[in-house]
Formats: C-alpha cells, sequence, structure tokens
C-alpha cells in the first residue's frame, strides 16, 4: 500500500474515533437539553437550552432541590428533587414539611397547595415544578424510581442573557 493511501486511512480512523468519542460523552456524560413549558418557571423558561450532565450521580447522591430530567415513559420532564427515599412529606400553607419538620425552600416558586402525608418509598423521589400552579409533576404522576432520574441539570447555555447556573 503506498503511502498517499495510509495517510489516508489514519485520516479516517481519527474522524471516526473522534464521531465515536462524541456519541460516547452525549450518551453517558453530557448532553444538551431544551426546556419545554412553564412548569419550571420562574427559575427556567421556555426553550431555555441546559446541559444534562448523565455522569455526576454515579459519584454523588441525588439530592433534594436538585434540578433533574426524569422520564415518564416517552416523555422527559424537567423538576426539582423535593423528596427523597423514606422521608414522609407533605405541603400546609405554602410551606413544606419532611418528616414533621419545616423545611425552607430558598428558590422562587408558585404557591403550593396543601396536600397530605406521602410517604415516599426506598428508591424513590418526589419532584415538583417551581411553577407549582402549572406542573405535571409527582402530586398526579406519583414518584420516580432512580433509573428514571436521568441526570442533574442547572446551567443555562442558551439564550446568552441566561447564560449560568439556576440551582
Amino acid at each position: 500500500m503506498d503511502e498517499n493511501k495510509k495517510s489516508n486511512i489514519k485520516e479516517y480512523i481519527s474522524y471516526v474515533l473522534v464521531i465515536v468519542a462524541a456519541l460516547l460523552i452525549k450518551e453517558f456524560v453530557f448532553t444538551l437539553i431544551i426546556v419545554n413549558g412553564g412548569s419550571m418557571d420562574p427559575t427556567l423558561n421556555d426553550n431555555d437550552i441546559m446541559v444534562l450532565n448523565k455522569f455526576s450521580y454515579h459519584f454523588e447522591d441525588i439530592e433534594r432541590f436538585d434540578i433533574v430530567v426524569c422520564e415518564d415513559e416517552d416523555e422527559y420532564l424537567i423538576k426539582r428533587i423535593i423528596g427523597l427515599p423514606g422521608e414522609i412529606i407533605y405541603y400546609k400553607d405554602n410551606k413544606l414539611y419532611i418528616n414533621g419538620e419545616y423545611i425552607e425552600e430558598d428558590f422562587s416558586h408558585g404557591i403550593t397547595e396543601d396536600f397530605g402525608e406521602i410517604l415516599i418509598k426506598e428508591g424513590e423521589y418526589f419532584v415538583m415544578g417551581d411553577n407549582r400552579e402549572d406542573s405535571l409533576d409527582s402530586r398526579k404522576l406519583g414518584t420516580f424510581s432512580r433509573k428514571n432520574i436521568l441526570g442533574k441539570t442547572s446551567y443555562v447555555l442558551y439564550p446568552f442573557s441566561r447564560f449560568g447556573s439556576k440551582n
């Protein structure tokens, strides 16, 4: 094989490796997501483009108030973690109570209608949108299992006027 063909083959292999690496990163590490709807207003806006970190929860626990992407059948929902496995949660007078103790929410959200005690099973999470008056979340869909939480997001890339962390 002449040198020109060897050089071309090496070049093609390098392109293939770059494409494979990009696909692996997109599948297992980071991907872009677009906010669809207003259920996370005022924190996130419709059509915000964000980074979804699929990798972080392999090394750290899911924490209360993380913004996550959940899979519900064939739909992806961006919500905030409110309740953790084994907890009993309820809202009264627009205030969150966990295991009978008031927990302050340090982010803006709509008015949350009262609801009674909910026991969150092991391996499950209770999620809600910040726009409490207009959010399809665990209040209607039930809790989400760990396997249905695809990753953590909080970083808006676009529009540039909203660039940065929103968590």
